[in-house]
C-alpha cells in the first residue's frame, strides 16, 4: 500500500468517525400547570430503551450517534410525551408534561407507574448520596396494602429481608425493628432519619426513636445496610430514612382526608393539604389517633402535625423547611410472666402505668447545584423533646400493685446539628467517577431524672420528693454529648459494568455524664439506716476512623452482583447505665461495641416478570452488650447487662417477587403478584469470659424469618394476603428457655400471623379494610426490660379496621 492510498483510507476513516460522533441532547422537564421542574422523569429511546432520568432540577442530558431519534418522556403522575428529534450539534429540548388524568383505574395506575413491585432499590447516586455497591431496599408505602392507619410494621416492611419486629403497639406509636441479631427495641441499632436528618432522642447517648412518622404521610422508606455507616453513622444496623410525601407540583391545592375505625374503639384521622404556586410549594398534615388498646389498662391518644415549605430561587438553588410535632399519652398494661401469659395473654395487673412523649423536630435544608456535575446540600436540624414514664414496675411482675408511690422517670432531649455534603462527577483516566465528601456536627444536652411519683392512678408526671424523701430509686444526670464527623466516598467506574466504591468516616465522640444517685437502705421495720448521695460523673472521649469498600458489577439490565464490607461502632449509652431498674443490674465495666459487616448478593428485575435480591451476610460483633444471669452475694440471681463477648451472626437473605399477571394473564386490568421473603440466619458467641456462654446462640436471632403473600387486583379493586412466620429466639446470652420472676429473660417461642387487606377506589373516594391476625393466634414478640414492662408484652389478637379516603 502506497502513501497516497493510506492517506485516502485515513481521510475516509476520520470522516466516518465525524459522521458517527456523539451528539448531546439536553433540556428541562417541567409541569405545564405550574412551570416547576419534575424530577425522576425517565427518558426512553423508543428503539433502544431508557437513556436518561431528570435530576432534582428537572434537567436531563443524553448522547446519541443517530441522525433522528424518538424520545419518550415518562413520569408517574404525568401524561406521556413522545418527541421525534432531528439530531444536530447540542440539541436543547425542553418538555412540559400535563398532570395525569384520574380516569385510569387503580390497577392501571399501578401498572402505568411501573410499580408492579412494592420494593425498589436506590440508584448509584441520588442528590448528594452514594449507594453504589450497598444493600438498599426502598419500601413504596402507598403500594404496600398495609394497615397504614396503625403503622402496621409487619405489613409495611413485609418485603424487607431479615427484619425482626416487636409487635405490641396496636396504634403504631413506636417503631421497633431490628434484624441480624440486633435488638429491635425502639429501632436503636439503626441510624433513624426523616428526609435525611436525625430524629432519635440522642444519636450517641440514647439512640432510641420514640417518634415514628405517620405511615399515611410517607412516600417511601429507605433502608441501607452494610456500608451505610460511612455516610450516616457508625451503627451496626445501617440506616432507616423515612421520606415524607412531597408537595403536589401539578396543583396549587390538593386536599386528602382519611378516617379509620377499628377494633378496640380505634379511631384515626389523617388530613393533608399540598400544592405548588410559582416558586413556592407546601405539604402539611395532621394525624390524630385514639383507642382503648387490646388489653385492659392500655388506652392511648396521639396528635401529630407536620409542615413542609419549599421555595425555589432558581433552577439551581432551593431551600426547604420542616417542622414536626408529636404528643401522645398512653396507658400501659404492664408485663406478664410465662405463667400469666399461658393463663390469659390479655390480662393486666397494672392500672396506674403511663407513658408520655412530647417531640418537636425542626430542619432547614439548602440545596444548590454548582454545575451539572456538582451538587451541594446543607441540613440544619434539631430536636426539643421529652419522655415521661410513670408506674409500678417491681421485678416480680405478678405482684399486685400495693397502690403506693409510683416510679417516675423523666427525660429531656435537646440537640442540634448540621450536615453538609458535596457530590461531584468527574473523569479519571477517561472513565467516569463520582466523589462525595461531607461533615457532620452534633451537640446534645440531655437530662434524666428518676424518683418518686404520686400514689394516684392519674398521669401525674411531677415528682413527689417532699412526700417520699426516702424513695430508693432516686437519681439525676446531665448528658452533654458532642460528635464531629467527616466522611467521604468515591465511585470508580472501571468500565460500563464494574464499579468500586471505597469510603471512610472519621469520628470524634465525647460523651459525658454528671449527676448523682441515692443509696438508701432500710431495716425490716422500714426505718432508714443509710441515706447517702453518691456523686457519679464520667467523661469518655475517643476518635477513630472507619473504612469500607463496596463493589458492583452489572453485566446486564437484569442482573447486578454487589458486595461490601464496612466497619461498625456503637458507643455505650449513659442513659441506659444510669437508670435504676429493679429488673436487672448493670456491669460497672460496660464498654463500647465494635465490629464489621459483610454483604454479598445478586439482585435485579428480569423483564418485569421477577424482581429478586438474594444474598449472604456476616455481622462480626466484638464486646457485644447483652444480658447474662449472675448470682449475687446476698444469694439472689439477677440479669446483668454488660459486655458478653465476641459474636458472629451470618445467614442467607432472599426476596423473590413474581409478576404473575405478566406470566399468565397479560392484561393491564389485572394486578397479580406473589412474593416470598426468607432469611435463614445462625449465630454464635465465639469468645467470652462469661461461664456457659461460649458457643451459645446470640439473642434476637430466629433461624427462620419468613414472610410471603399474594397481591391481586382488578381495575379499582386491590387485595393482599400475607403470612408471617418466625422461629424461636432467645433473649439473653445464657439461652435461657424458662423465664424468671420478672419475665425479662427466656425464649420467645415461634409464631405465625395471617393478614388480609383490600381496597376499592371510586373517583375521589377510596375504601380500605382489613383483618390482622386472622387466625387469632396468641403470641408475643418481646420481653421488655423496662417500660412498657418489665416482662412479656403480648401482641395483638384478631382485629379489624376500615378506612375511607376522600381526595380533592
Amino acid at each position: 500500500m502506497n502513501l497516497k492510498n493510506l492517506s485516502v483510507l485515513i481521510t475516509l476513516y476520520l470522516f466516518s468517525i465525524s459522521l458517527n460522533a456523539q451528539q448531546k441532547i439536553s433540556g428541562t422537564v417541567t409541569a405545564t400547570a405550574t412551570n416547576t421542574p419534575i424530577s425522576n422523569v425517565d427518558i426512553y429511546d423508543k428503539a433502544s430503551g431508557k437513556v436518561a432520568t431528570t435530576n432534582a432540577q428537572g434537567y436531563y442530558e443524553l448522547e446519541t450517534e443517530k441522525e433522528t431519534i424518538t424520545l419518550v418522556f415518562f413520569s408517574f403522575e404525568y401524561e406521556v410525551v413522545e418527541k421525534k428529534v432531528t439530531v444536530t450539534k447540542n440539541v436543547v429540548l425542553n418538555i412540559g408534561l400535563k398532570e395525569l388524568g384520574e380516569q385510569l383505574s387503580e390497577v392501571q395506575l399501578n401498572v402505568r407507574k411501573n410499580k408492579v413491585f412494592t420494593l425498589k432499590r436506590l440508584k448509584d447516586v441520588e442528590e448528594t448520596a452514594i449507594y453504589a455497591g450497598k444493600k438498599t431496599e426502598v419500601v413504596l408505602v402507598d403500594q404496600s396494602m398495609a394497615n397504614l392507619a396503625s403503622n402496621n410494621a409487619r405489613q409495611i416492611y413485609s418485603q424487607v429481608v431479615g427484619l425482626n419486629i416487636y409487635q405490641n403497639d396496636d396504634a403504631g406509636l413506636q417503631l421497633n425493628i431490628g434484624g441480624r441479631g440486633l435488638d429491635p427495641n425502639r429501632t436503636a441499632n439503626f441510624n433513624t432519619r426523616q428526609n435525611g436528618y436525625d430524629i432519635s432522642a440522642d444519636v450517641l447517648g440514647y439512640p432510641e426513636s420514640y417518634y415514628s412518622p405517620a405511615a399515611e404521610g410517607l412516600k417511601e422508606i429507605q433502608i441501607i445496610r452494610g456500608a451505610a455507616s460511612l455516610q450516616y453513622g457508625t451503627q451496626f444496623g445501617g440506616l432507616v430514612n423515612f421520606v415524607m410525601k412531597k408537595p403536589n407540583k401539578a396543583k396549587p391545592f390538593e386536599f386528602i382526608t382519611r378516617n379509620t375505625v377499628g377494633s378496640n374503639n380505634l379511631y384515626t384521622n389523617f388530613t393533608s393539604v399540598s400544592g405548588t404556586t410559582g416558586k413556592f410549594s407546601y405539604y402539611s398534615f395532621f394525624n390524630y389517633k385514639k383507642g382503648d388498646g387490646f388489653r385492659p389498662n392500655s388506652e392511648f391518644e396521639s396528635k401529630n402535625a407536620y409542615v413542609h415549605l419549599g421555595y425555589e430561587f432558581n433552577e439551581n438553588t432551593k431551600v426547604e423547611g420542616e417542622l414536626t410535632y408529636l404528643r401522645y399519652l398512653a396507658k400501659q398494661a404492664g408485663g406478664l410472666t410465662d405463667q400469666m401469659f399461658a393463663e390469659n395473654p390479655f390480662q393486666s395487673n397494672r392500672a396506674r402505668n403511663w407513658f408520655q412523649i412530647d417531640w418537636l423536630l425542626y430542619n432547614l435544608k439548602l440545596s444548590h447545584k454548582f454545575s451539572e456535575q456538582t451538587n451541594f446540600t446543607f441540613n440544619f436540624f434539631g430536636l426539643n423533646a421529652s419522655r415521661n414514664a410513670l408506674g409500678f414496675r417491681t421485678n416480680r411482675v405478678n405482684q399486685v400493685d400495693p397502690e403506693e408511690e409510683r416510679d417516675l422517670i423523666k427525660g429531656d432531649f435537646k440537640n442540634f446539628g448540621f450536615e453538609t455534603r458535596l457530590l461531584s462527577e468527574y473523569d479519571i483516566f477517561d472513565k467516569k467517577a463520582t466523589f462525595l465528601v461531607g461533615a457532620k456536627f452534633y451537640k446534645a444536652d440531655n437530662t434524666s431524672q428518676q424518683g418518686p411519683g404520686s400514689t394516684g392512678s392519674d398521669p401525674n408526671f411531677e415528682f413527689q420528693t417532699n412526700d417520699f424523701p426516702n424513695y430508693q430509686n432516686q437519681s439525676a444526670y446531665d448528658y452533654p454529648n458532642l460528635n464531629i464527623a467527616v466522611f467521604g466516598e468515591n465511585i470508580f467506574y472501571i468500565n460500563d459494568k464494574l464499579s468500586i466504591t471505597p469510603g471512610f468516616r472519621f469520628e470524634h465522640i465525647k460523651t459525658e455524664s454528671a449527676g448523682f444517685f441515692k443509696r438508701i437502705n432500710t431495716d425490716a421495720a422500714g426505718n432508714v439506716i443509710l441515706n447517702e448521695t453518691v456523686d457519679n460523673s464520667e467523661v469518655r472521649e475517643r476518635s477513630f476512623v472507619l473504612f469500607g469498600l463496596g463493589t458492583s458489577y452489572k453485566p446486564s439490565d437484569a442482573l447486578e452482583i454487589y458486595g461490601n464490607i464496612s466497619q461498625n461502632y456503637r458507643s455505650v449509652t449513659f442513659t441506659d447505665i444510669s437508670i435504676i431498674n429493679p429488673a436487672f443490674a448493670i456491669s460497672p465495666d460496660i464498654d463500647d461495641e465494635k465490629g464489621f459487616t459483610v454483604d454479598f448478593g445478586l439482585r435485579g428485575n428480569y423483564n418485569n416478570v421477577v424482581s429478586y435480591d438474594v444474598g449472604a451476610f456476616g455481622l462480626f460483633y466484638n464486646d457485644r452488650i447483652g444480658f447474662v444471669q449472675q448470682a449475687f452475694t446476698d444469694g439472689s440471681v439477677k440479669s446483668v447487662r454488660g459486655n458478653i463477648g465476641n459474636a458472629v451472626m451470618y445467614g442467607v437473605e432472599s426476596l423473590l417477587d413474581f409478576n404473575l399477571n405478566e406470566i399468565f394473564i397479560k392484561n393491564n386490568d389485572y394486578s397479580f403478584n406473589y412474593f416470598i421473603n426468607a432469611a435463614i440466619t445462625d449465630s454464635e458467641y465465639t469468645k467470652t469470659e462469661e461461664n456457659g456462654v461460649e458457643g451459645n446462640k446470640v439473642e434476637f436471632v430466629p433461624n427462620i424469618n419468613l414472610k410471603t403473600g399474594i397481591r391481586f387486583g382488578y381495575k379499582n379493586f386491590l387485595s393482599n394476603i400475607q403470612y408471617t412466620y418466625l422461629s424461636q429466639q432467645f433473649t439473653d446470652a445464657s439461652n435461657a428457655v424458662e423465664s424468671n420472676l420478672s419475665g425479662v429473660i427466656g425464649e420467645i417461642p415461634s409464631y405465625d400471623i395471617l393478614d388480609i387487606s383490600m381496597s376499592y377506589t371510586y373517583k375521589n373516594f377510596k375504601l380500605e379494610a382489613g383483618i390482622n391476625n386472622v387466625l387469632n393466634n396468641n403470641y408475643f414478640t418481646r420481653r421488655a426490660t423496662g417500660y412498657p414492662g418489665p416482662g412479656i408484652i403480648p401482641s395483638n389478637n384478631r382485629n379489624f379496621y376500615t378506612t375511607l379516603q376522600i381526595k380533592f
